[in-house]
């Protein structure tokens, strides 16, 4: 094939999908209806912490072949960082116990069988019931397929389930819950050790992959918004863009690498996604202490999951539709008092900034599940990315990725990863 692929959208899964056509030799057009490429997964400068700050955190796992492979693409493979050795720091705020999880590197579970190596006062049986998540029913919540309640439930499976899924673990999909398990504790503690962009999102995805396409002859168009497309016969015939047209040749593909939202309001009768989950982020311009692990999990208050970046500390907190509305100051000074306590700093309030992403990823209950589309549609040349589409794990980076190398397959006949 020697046709143009018009990628419409640069975020992760639009920008993944041009790597890896270009690195094949196809010819790729990148269109980006917003100013700046990453979507979702991007750094920007914030004037009034006069930080370059990222509008989320992201925790991705060394198992995530799909971003260990696009970062080394792009030539960026030292920009996540993260223990030599799986291990998760945890503080509960109950009690003010802090522990570490520590799962060996092989599959055999052997670490349960070890206290310093598991969560306190827990038993090794304890951790048997999560394996019916393996074996879910298609349609299932993790609410009807394990237990949700208990000491390892409230403070190890709820907030890794919460941070994975972004949905209330009750509510949320057993077999997408199943996903996550299945490549990361399932496949040991190799799979699961944390990396970070401690660098931010833009210098570990963004910034390395404009600069690769920008090599190759690949110049991403910013501030192109598609306004429909043309199909006649079973294919695209053109893309109209707000002031331009581009008509397609017989040998042309389109992949649409855009949120749900607008997929649906682009694509005739397309079922997608439509109900979807806040989540907060808050950043603090303050160093941290000496030794402040590079992730901590907060149990048992408001905050979640504590980023320790080299000029900031940022916290995430998932499935945060319930403090969207919260007023910020408020809201900035109860998560410091918690990070303060969390980390010995003084309690005055440093400078903060407040990322709110209200719809931030799809639901992830069986329901919405249902409604996410292949990469293939009902036209020859038309192809979907993104992590709204069936990948078979929730609306992750590495899902993102993945969308967008199984459209590149699909549309430019790409090798197979």
């Amino acid at each position: 094939m020697s046709g143009t692929i018009h990628i419409v959208g640069a975020g992760l899964a639009g920008l993944s999908c041009a790597v890896r056509l270009a690195d094949e030799g196809r010819r790729v057009a990148l269109h980006e209806a917003a100013r700046m490429a990453g979507g979702r997964c991007r750094s920007y400068f914030d004037p009034s912490l006069d930080l370059v700050i990222d509008n989320g955190n992201h925790l991705l796992l060394s198992g995530n072949w799909a971003a260990r492979d696009y970062g080394a693409r792009i030539g960026a493979s030292d920009a996540l960082v993260g223990p030599a050795e799986c291990q998760f720091d945890f503080l509960d705020f109950e009690t003010g116990r802090r522990w570490r999880l520590r799962p060996n590197a092989s599959k055999i579970p052997w670490w349960i069988f070890v206290p310093d190596r598991r969560v306190p006062e827990t038993r090794p049986l304890d951790y048997l019931d999560a394996a019916r998540l393996l074996f879910a029913k298609a349609g299932a919540t993790i609410g009807e397929t394990m237990r949700c309640d208990g000491l390892l439930f409230e403070k190890l499976w709820r907030p890794v389930m919460l941070s994975a899924l972004n949905t209330e673990p009750t509510e949320a999909s057993a077999t997408l819950a199943g996903a996550v398990l299945r490549e990361t504790l399932a496949a040991g503690g190799a799979a699961c050790r944390p990396l970070v962009a401690r660098g931010g999102l833009g210098h570990a995805f963004i910034e390395p992959a404009l600069a690769k396409l920008s090599a190759q002859g690949v110049s991403p168009r910013f501030g192109a918004r598609l306004r429909e497309i043309d199909v006649d016969d079973g294919r695209v015939r053109a893309l109209r863009f707000a002031g331009e047209d581009i008509a397609l040749g017989e040998e042309d593909s389109v992949v649409l690498a855009v949120p749900p939202w607008s997929a649906t309001e682009l694509v005739p009768k397309l079922v997608a996604p439509d109900d979807y989950r806040a989540i907060l982020n808050v950043h603090f311009k303050i160093a941290p202490p000496p030794g402040q692990p590079l992730l901590l999990g907060m149990v048992g208050s408001v905050s979640e999951w504590l980023f320790a970046f080299d000029d900031r500390l940022s916290v995430t907190i998932s499935g945060a539709d319930r403090l969207i509305e919260e007023p910020r100051e408020a809201l900035a000074g109860q998560i410091w008092a918690e990070v303060a306590a969390a980390t010995g700093l003084p309690r005055d309030l440093p400078p903060w900034q407040i990322v709110k992403e209200k719809r931030a990823t799809f639901a992830a209950t069986p329901a919405q599940e249902a409604r996410r589309p292949g990469a293939e549609t009902a036209w020859r040349n038309l192809f979907l990315a993104g992590d709204w589409t069936a990948t078979g794990l929730p609306a992750t980076i590495e899902g993102s990725i993945r969308s967008g190398y199984k459209a590149a397959a699909l549309a430019g006949c790409a090798k197979a990863p």
